[in-house]
């Protein structure tokens, strides 16, 4: 499996680096050093802890709207120049709602993953949005980068799909011709818990294709060893962090060695 090549281990954890509010944001504080200083502690603090990958995400550009600004997208790009010197391990981006974007921010970096909803039809509280998943795929290969593996959101949390499909036709689709390089199952929403045998069904499901299950949202401590039991890896982002919204190492250090525990 990729995964396995590129992180060097098996289910790996993939920590969310989550960019305070950037320019042309309303929450933007108004000092870009300071977002670029706030992400270099948290990148340090994440590598030391010893996480397997990074994905860095513009979290806290509210309220999400799936055009975003160019603005933003140049003040993201100028953070992750500044931090793409530092990086030690495999990294990733995700343009919050913007899949064709986070496609192009990974080509530009030559990151090895995006994650997105890059397939599909929603509809939530930021409205109603529509992925072209062919699109998304030729992208990556009109770029020459058809190596950036595609994280994508099997259920994107806080959205319902549109649309009458079944789980297993939803399935078929997104893994027909292996352009998927891991089906990211969510909870509600952001930190909130993925159901446990939702999680387990996609799982069983990915086996008859060997495709790779990851779970997106809600890890934590004491669930982890239970979710490894099934999935093929996590993507981890509000159980690493403090009450400061910053990364903790010592909590981040603590949940990293019982994955490794697990994992050995």
């Amino acid at each position: 499996m990729w995964t396995k090549e590129l992180f060097g281990t098996d289910k790996p954890i993939i920590a969310l680096l989550h960019l305070d509010s950037l320019p042309g944001e309303p929450g933007y504080q108004g000092s870009l050093q300071d977002v670029m200083d706030h992400a270099k502690t948290d990148l340090d603090n994440l590598q030391e802890a010893g996480v397997d990958g990074i994905l860095i995400a513009n979290e806290y550009c509210f309220p999400i709207t799936a055009d975003t600004g160019t603005v933003t997208l140049m003040a993201m790009a100028a953070v992750i120049g500044y931090l793409y010197p530092h990086i030690k391990v495999p990294f990733g981006t995700n343009v919050v709602y913007n899949p064709e974007e986070t496609i192009k921010m990974a080509a530009v970096f030559d990151a090895s993953f995006g994650r997105s909803a890059f397939s599909g039809a929603y509809t939530g509280t930021y409205g109603i949005h529509s992925v072209d998943f062919g699109k998304n795929v030729r992208l990556k290969y009109s770029l020459g980068k058809p190596e950036i593996q595609l994280l994508c959101k099997f259920n994107p949390e806080g959205d319902s799909r549109l649309g009458d499909q079944t789980e297993e036709e939803v399935f078929k689709t997104l893994t027909d011709g292996g352009f998927v390089g891991a089906l990211c199952v969510s909870g509600p929403g952001s930190g909130q818990e993925a159901d446990y045998g939702y999680l387990t069904k996609i799982c069983e499901m990915a086996k008859t294709r060997k495709v790779l299950v990851f779970c997106n949202t809600g890890c934590r401590y004491d669930t982890i060893d239970k979710i490894l039991e099934v999935a093929d890896g996590a993507c981890v982002g509000t159980a690493f962090k403090d009450e400061s919204g910053r990364v903790s190492l010592e909590k981040t250090k603590k949940f990293m060695e019982l994955v490794k525990e697990k994992r050995s």
